[in-house]
């Protein structure tokens, strides 16, 4: 059931008004001295926190989460509008207004509103084509406008191959796919040098990726999943060695695959 909370709207203002305060002659020395690089690292670290307890399934930490990282847009927006940017009633319309303009499929028309998902996706990147163009510059349209190369490795590689897919350059089926990870792999297994191998790994992980991508899967969920499913069985291996006063250290190598074997089961 879908939880309403009507009070969203003075809540809002509630923070506004505890941000003003924070930042104002009397207030915290710490958030006085911020400004929006030096709030970064630590804007970063919010999101990626958000993330950790979606993935954990804990619900109570996601509401406090996304509380903190919220803190942080009210924060970025309280500085920029003090050095006469922006305000954050500015940042809420402008989502609000292009997340409207980027739905026709749902405020349009109404033949907008009969697409399918596929056509869904391509009228998005279509009007993001659209909002580029219309801020002008010298530079020819690329497919790349529009993406951050700050993104973590892997949702960067997915989103630029997927950029590509969608003018037509990718592979016809997964299978094409596969057969480049075992071109790439031989590449590696050969290569001649420190710098060679370092190009050849990157290689091979941008072509995992693409696998990923043909099959829905997201690179960065799935090998998360996997660092989690790592950790949970290690963590396993050091209570059952802690049960005896030991830590992984003191086992032997054998010893270490049993207790590996038995996290897996």
């Amino acid at each position: 059931m879908q939880k309403e909370s009507p009070t969203s709207g003075p809540m809002i203002e509630a923070l506004e008004s505890l941000m003003a305060r924070l930042r104002g002659e009397d207030g915290c020395p710490w958030d006085r001295k911020q400004t929006l690089k030096s709030l970064l690292p630590y804007t970063i670290e919010e999101a990626y926190e958000v993330v950790e307890a979606v993935e954990t399934h804990d619900l109570k930490a996601l509401k406090d989460e996304l509380g903190d990282l919220l803190f942080h847009i009210v924060f970025h927006s309280r500085i920029a509008a003090e050095e006469g940017h922006f305000t954050l009633a500015e940042v809420i319309e402008g989502i609000v207004t292009k997340m409207t303009r980027r739905h026709p499929h749902v405020f349009g028309s109404e033949a907008e509103r009969q697409a399918d998902p596929d056509r869904v996706v391509a009228r998005w990147e279509e009007i993001k084509r659209e909002e580029k163009a219309a801020k002008g510059g010298g530079e020819p349209a690329s497919v790349f406008d529009d993406l951050n190369s700050h993104l973590p490795a892997l949702l960067w590689a997915s989103k630029v191959q997927r950029k590509m897919s969608q003018v037509g350059f990718d592979w016809k089926d997964p299978s094409g796919v596969i057969e480049k990870i075992h071109e790439e792999l031989e590449e590696f297994r050969v290569a001649p040098n420190a710098d060679n191998r370092e190009e050849e790994l990157g290689d091979i992980l941008l072509t995992l990726v693409n696998l990923a991508r043909h099959y829905r899967i997201n690179p960065e969920t799935a090998l998360r999943r996997a660092t989690h499913k790592v950790q949970d069985r290690f963590r396993f291996m050091e209570r059952a060695l802690h049960a005896s006063n030991r830590t992984p250290k003191d086992a032997s190598l054998d010893e270490l695959e049993e207790l590996w074997l038995a996290s897996k089961r």
